[in-house]
C-alpha cells in the first residue's frame, strides 16, 4: 500500500449507521463507499488478521454479526474502529479505506470463495 501523500483522497465525511451496520465514507475526490461492519472486520489491517508477512493472513470466520461499537480518530490520517468481538487493533488509514473501497466487490467475492473452499462460515454458530 502506498503511503499518504498530496494525492491521497481524504474523507470529508465518515458516518456510522448503527442500525444498518454500515460505515459510509465520502472522499474529497467524489467517491462514497459503504462498508458493512463485517467487511471492515474481515479486512482489518491489523497484524492479528493480516499476519506479519505474505502468506501469514488469518482467515476471519464467524464475523457476520459483528458490529462497530466505536470509532476513534488516529491523527489526521486514519480511524481505529472497535468491534463487538473485542477486536480494536486495526488502524484504517485513508489510503487503505480508499483502496478497499475501490476493490470492495472483488475482495468480498474472494473472501466468500475462501470461506467456501475452507468449509467455513460467516455465521458465528
Amino acid at each position: 500500500m502506498a503511503g499518504l501523500d498530496k494525492n491521497t483522497p481524504i474523507p470529508t465525511e465518515i458516518k456510522l449507521h448503527q442500525s444498518s451496520r454500515i460505515l459510509e465514507v465520502a472522499f474529497n475526490e467524489g467517491s462514497i463507499f459503504k462498508f458493512s461492519d463485517e467487511f471492515l472486520r474481515v479486512f482489518s489491517p491489523s497484524a492479528e488478521v493480516r499476519g506479519h508477512g505474505h502468506g501469514q493472513e488469518v482467515m476471519q470466520v464467524g464475523k457476520q454479526d459483528v458490529t462497530i461499537t466505536g470509532i476513534e480518530p488516529v491523527g489526521n490520517y486514519a480511524i481505529k474502529p472497535s468491534f463487538s468481538d473485542g477486536h480494536d487493533t486495526g488502524i484504517y488509514s485513508w489510503d487503505y479505506l480508499f483502496e478497499i473501497g475501490q476493490h470492495q466487490d472483488m475482495l468480498w467475492a474472494r473472501y466468500l470463495q475462501q470461506l467456501s473452499d475452507a468449509g467455513a462460515s460467516r455465521s458465528a454458530l
